[in-house]
């Protein structure tokens, strides 16, 4: 997206307070942090936002530039991935080269997980934890649940209502919606929050809940909320669904500016 790409570049401005430093000047400076991605224009954002947070990693290698660099190759291994499946009948090299930006994705993120075992970074903590089974740093991540590192931070919400959606619906609720309240004006939240919303409250038969927050996904652009289940409960005890959808709107708008405050009913 541009705006995470103006967000790394802003970063990149301010890192050691140098000079500004274009993509080219970054691959002229460090071509290593380039030459071993892929060549072709696949997966150009993620291809161009680790180049630029691997040189931020190389000049501050702090616990929260590693964080940030680890979700970029994340990001981008999941994009060469499928890109590397693609065949080039003419140029083979292309393919070769998409091969070689996966493994170095590979090579970087695991570089990137002994770097950082030791750490405190709650962010770093869940990563561990999530997609290494860590229970240590899983011990540790909930350890911080009420540091302001994770208090503050919409991502560390989120992350923490992913642990307790297993077995705690009313916390996850509360976490889902601090999520929502940490939410900046414009942005779109994860679109996590909103299917595991629905997901709750249709669980919890509160039909309401589950139904604003399906026409507030829908209007955020997300098509992944099956609002037809909701619909049909709501339909079958004549509820006035004028009045629901005058709500979710309130509340989409309420998201977007960022001045999302946690309802106690509707």
């Amino acid at each position: 997206m541009v705006i995470r790409l103006i967000v790394v570049l802003g970063v990149l401005t301010l890192a050691g307070c140098e000079k500004p430093l274009s993509l080219a000047q970054v691959c002229k400076k460090t071509p290593g942090f380039c030459n071993d991605l892929n060549k072709d224009n696949h997966c150009r954002e993620q291809r161009s936002n680790t180049i630029l947070q691997r040189y931020i990693e190389y000049k501050h290698p702090t616990d929260e530039n590693k964080y940030q660099l680890l979700k970029e190759f994340e990001s981008y291994n999941q994009c060469i991935t499928l890109a590397a499946k693609i065949e080039h009948i003419k140029l083979k090299e292309k393919k070769t080269s998409r091969v070689e930006g996966k493994l170095t994705s590979i090579k970087e993120m695991t570089r990137l997980y002994q770097d950082t075992k030791s750490t405190n970074h709650p962010g770093l903590l869940y990563y561990h934890w999530s997609r290494n089974n860590d229970q240590r740093a899983l011990t540790k991540f909930l350890a911080l649940e009420h540091d302001e590192r994770v208090t503050t931070s919409a991502e560390m919400q989120l992350f923490l209502a992913s642990y307790y959606i297993k077995f705690d619906d009313d916390k996850t609720i509360d976490l889902l919606y601090k999520t929502l309240e940490l939410n900046k004006a414009q942005q779109i939240p994860y679109p996590e929050v909103f299917t595991s919303l629905v997901s709750l409250f249709y669980k919890q038969q509160n039909y309401k809940h589950a139904y604003v927050f399906s026409k507030v996904a829908q209007m955020s652009g997300i098509e992944n909320v099956d609002i037809f289940a909701v619909e049909q409960q709501l339909a079958s005890s004549r509820k006035n669904l004028d009045s629901l959808d005058s709500l979710a709107q309130q509340t989409f708008q309420q998201i977007r500016a960022g001045k999302f405050v946690s309802p106690r009913e509707f």
